[in-house]
């Protein structure tokens, strides 16, 4: 048995070394795709506002992002727009957006940029990941504090569970409870660490890079977590075939 021993150390640490290749050429592809979202203020004295993370599809104008992200009240006075960022860092560049379709139930939003396309992510048509399988996300954690600068975690998803949970307690449920209460679904839990700023980020396979489900700091915490005095820190994210759903709605193309 001890002889084993140290062959099956080097076997896991072969392995190992292989995942970690993919993830750097996987995260390589992936980052061109990763764009800031946020608010453009000409006649402000802080022209870039940046909320979240969102990621590119289709033809290179469509960005997906969760619909928490760019519900904010623009104001017509400042002519303030919706906004991409793109980039990295000081050489950042604006795109102005447009709303092209939201999905509130599960916190979806799509955005269109004029001008010349973006390189663009592939959706994954499976329904759901097993748990245990291999993910990451790169978007930007605390982005309004750090700048755009693009950021890599990974973990498994961990579970695949049910937007809400029972309580014990009429007086426990949120109002953001209630409305899950009519149609609840499942979403992924991920053992990985999403900070404010990663909200929209592509949850991506690690093998091939390709969208396995939407980052969700918020939207799920808010009904999923009522009965727990503080944030468990437990990340979600949507999974892309809620994602699928409204983009056949609106006619667009993944």
């Amino acid at each position: 048995m001890n002889r084993l021993l140290p062959s099956l150390i080097i076997i896991g640490l072969y392995f190992s070394s292989i995942a970690q290749a993919n993830l750097v050429d996987t995260v390589s592809m992936v980052k061109p795709s990763v764009v800031g979202i946020g608010i453009y203020t000409p006649t402000g004295r802080q022209k870039n506002q940046l909320f979240g993370t969102g990621f590119v599809i289709g033809d290179g104008r469509y960005i997906v992002t969760n619909n928490h992200v760019i519900d904010k009240e623009l104001d017509d006075n400042l002519l303030q727009k919706l906004a991409v960022f793109t980039g990295k860092g000081p050489a950042a560049k604006v795109r102005l957006a447009k709303l092209i379709a939201t999905d509130e139930e599960h916190d979806l939003a799509i955005l269109k940029i004029e001008g010349r396309p973006l390189p663009a992510l592939t959706l994954a048509t499976s329904n759901f990941l097993s748990e245990g399988s291999s993910i990451a996300f790169t978007g930007f954690p605390i982005g309004a504090v750090l700048g755009l600068y693009p950021v890599t975690h990974r973990g498994i998803i961990a579970a695949v569970t049910p937007t809400i949970i029972p309580v014990d307690d009429s007086r426990q449920i949120s109002i953001a409870m209630l409305k899950r209460l009519r149609d609840p679904y499942l979403v992924y839990q991920l053992d990985a660490t999403a900070y404010p700023g990663n909200s929209g980020s592509a949850m991506y396979d690690v093998k091939t890079g390709e969208v396995v489900g939407i980052i969700n700091k918020v939207f799920v915490q808010e009904s999923k977590e009522t009965v727990i005095s503080k944030p468990s820190g437990i990340t979600y994210a949507i999974p892309v075939k809620y994602l699928h759903v409204l983009l056949k709605k609106h006619n667009i193309n993944s």
